[in-house]
């Protein structure tokens, strides 16, 4: 006879499955935890005999796996709300980077701040989170931008994870963009990354993945290959802001390094999209910047469906290009903007989330063994998830098999 901590009775379940069809539904479900992780999941006319501490009748309502953002830039300083007008004026995201804008305005502040005012003004954005069900986020460094301040940012994202239930992905970007003090000099940049910053974050253990930016105002493939052999010979796992406002060949060169992710894509080509397939990477979107930016061009949705690319849907919270600390909204607007369907969102943001972070092993969907970061919801369907905007819905959220609210 099992001993459970949990049991939660009277539920309808959506375990998004990859091996289930579509949202993986049991209609009379039932969940036991033990020892913060599932021990039990099916209808409740299954349930194997045990005992559990605490039982709990949920009255019918949702239950799903705990949502994940897998892709925010969160800890900053600074505010560019003026650089929103100026993109409502007419002004490019390229002619606002290039006049000390963009990127570089965040850099300044963030700079600027010490790493309390860091934390505390980046800790309701991962309430905010939480509150919509998510339990699981990652958090790029990348507004340093020298050894000092990137470590910095990342030793926040550190401590957010320990002052919270929720686990915090930590990813070193700092190849987000060439700081004024390297202005022309990109390749020594590259050189202080990976002889100086990389060495340090692995010695201190801060971060869980190593990202960059590949674009014309940004990195070349080559200066990014370089850094990403060096994050490898490190044991960190890379991965790619990838072919955003040109195809500049980030999805190949994400694929080539076996990347966990290639994130945006907006202008990747069919060539890219089948690298990424066969390298088995993440496709991450992010419709938070293509709204903001006022893009046009789509990610190529159907190519990346065709070829059996997983497709995940992230925030990509940050002051400059996606100021939307809502995963929930993300959802809506990747079913809006990008025609995803609802269990796409959902699966975008649950089971192809968690490999986008290389966590597929331990979270993402509600099956035996995994951990029990559960989200209940007060819905009649969990479609409704990329449906409602700006309703809350999420009744509770389990992380670890503790409840922490909403």
């Amino acid at each position: 006879m099992a001993d459970w901590d949990l049991l939660l009775t009277d539920a309808r379940v959506a375990t998004l499955a990859a091996s289930a069809p579509e949202y993986g539904e049991i209609g009379d479900g039932a969940i036991a935890i033990a020892d913060g992780s599932i021990a039990w999941v099916g209808p409740q006319k299954d349930r194997p005999a045990g005992k559990s501490r605490k039982t709990r009748s949920l009255g019918g309502r949702w239950i799903t796996p705990a949502l994940i953002d897998c892709h925010t830039h969160l800890v900053f300083a600074g505010d560019r709300s003026q650089e929103f007008e100026q993109r409502l004026n007419g002004v490019s995201y390229e002619e606002i980077a290039k006049t000390g804008g963009g990127i570089l305005s965040t850099v300044r502040a963030t700079r600027a701040a010490s790493a309390k005012e860091l934390f505390d003004t980046a800790l309701p954005r991962v309430r905010a989170l939480a509150a919509e069900g998510v339990a699981t986020l990652e958090i790029k460094s990348g507004y340093g931008l020298d050894v000092k301040n990137e470590l910095k940012m990342l030793e926040v994202a550190r401590r957010l994870g320990e002052s919270t239930d929720l686990t915090i992905r930590s990813t070193l970007l700092a190849a987000h963009t060439v700081p004024p003090e390297f202005d022309g000099k990109a390749d020594d940049y590259i050189d202080l990354i990976g002889d100086e910053l990389l060495p340090e974050v692995s010695k201190r253990g801060l971060a869980d993945a190593v990202d960059a930016y590949c674009e014309s105002i940004a990195f070349s493939a080559p200066q990014i290959a370089k850094l990403f052999r060096q994050a490898i010979d490190f044991d960190l796992p890379v991965k790619l802001h990838a072919d955003q406002l040109s195809d500049g060949g980030g999805a190949e060169l994400a694929a080539y390094f076996n990347a966990l992710s290639a994130d945006h894509l907006e202008y990747t080509s069919a060539a890219g999209v089948e690298a990424m397939a066969a390298a088995g990477a993440v496709a991450v979107l992010l419709p938070g910047a293509f709204l903001t930016l006022g893009e046009t061009r789509r990610p190529p949705i159907e190519a990346l469906r065709a070829n059996g690319v997983p497709i995940a849907v992230a925030s990509d919270c940050n002051p400059g290009t996606s100021p939307i600390c809502s995963l929930r909204n993300a959802m809506m607007l990747a079913s809006r903007l990008f025609g995803l369907t609802p269990l796409e969102c959902l699966a975008g943001t649950t089971r192809e989330a968690a490999r986008a972070l290389g966590l597929s092993h331990d979270r993402g969907t509600l099956e035996v063994g995994k951990r029990a970061d559960v989200a209940i919801w007060d819905i009649s369907h969990p479609r409704e998830l990329a449906y409602w905007i700006g309703t809350p819905q999420l009744a509770e959220l389990i992380i670890g098999g503790h409840t922490t609210g909403p």
